[in-house]
């Protein structure tokens, strides 16, 4: 979902930096965030944040950071209705776009977000549309780079191709655990474009892309 349907920059980047910024009082920078993730490893933004934190210097229990940086995504409520983070949030993909990837063979969401995060932005922007399955994090015992996801989305679907969309390393090298074609997103304004577009072609990507909207002529 993020980075790929959803633009996150407003939404998971900077709840990464508040709660890093609560328990350091530091500010750090987006390209900073990006630097991990083009290291592979950081599809946990709470592991992530309270990693950063610790690399400045602060150690913070984990539960700590889960409970901070949920008020700020969420908001006042935990069903994401409290005007966090996550309102902030856009949709990629262009009207009927969707739709037409549906009609000529189905979509799914394999995503690092829990479940009630996926369904809130869904409920939002996309309620009419079926992804059939949507995998999230606490659907599956190992999260990316791992395979699992896109291994229940195959066991869902017997014997039809898949093509994973995303936006990270850690999708990459998923697809390629998975032993799934990949397609990389790599926006043009991304801050370490360059970086993560050779990390996408050592994962052997079949195409990178600006944005989703560009998917059905690669197709």
């Amino acid at each position: 979902m993020d980075g790929v349907l959803t633009e996150v920059s407003e939404s998971y980047r900077e709840a990464v930096v508040q709660t890093v910024a609560h328990f350091t009082g530091r500010t750090i920078t987006r390209d900073l965030i990006q630097q991990y993730k083009n290291r592979g490893g950081w599809n946990n933004d709470w592991a992530l944040s309270k990693q950063i934190a610790s690399d400045l210097g602060f150690e913070v229990a984990y539960d700590d950071v889960i409970a901070q940086f949920n008020r700020l995504f969420l908001g006042a409520h935990a069903d994401g209705e409290g005007a966090g983070l996550i309102a902030r949030e856009t949709w990629f993909p262009e009207s009927g776009l969707l739709g037409r990837l549906h009609a000529r063979g189905g979509i799914a969401i394999f995503t690092g977000r829990l479940r009630k995060e996926a369904e809130i932005t869904l409920r939002r922007f996309a309620p009419e549309l079926a992804f059939d399955p949507i995998i999230c994090s606490d659907d599956v015992v190992r999260g990316k780079p791992a395979p699992d996801g896109l291994h229940e989305i195959q066991k869902r679907h017997p014997g039809r191709a898949l093509i994973f969309v995303g936006d990270t390393v850690d999708d990459a090298r998923s697809a390629s655990a998975a032993q799934v074609p990949f397609i990389g997103i790599a926006a043009e304004n991304h801050s370490r474009r360059d970086d993560l577009t050779r990390l996408f072609q050592q994962e052997r990507a079949i195409a990178i892309l600006e944005n989703i909207n560009e998917i059905e002529s690669v197709l």
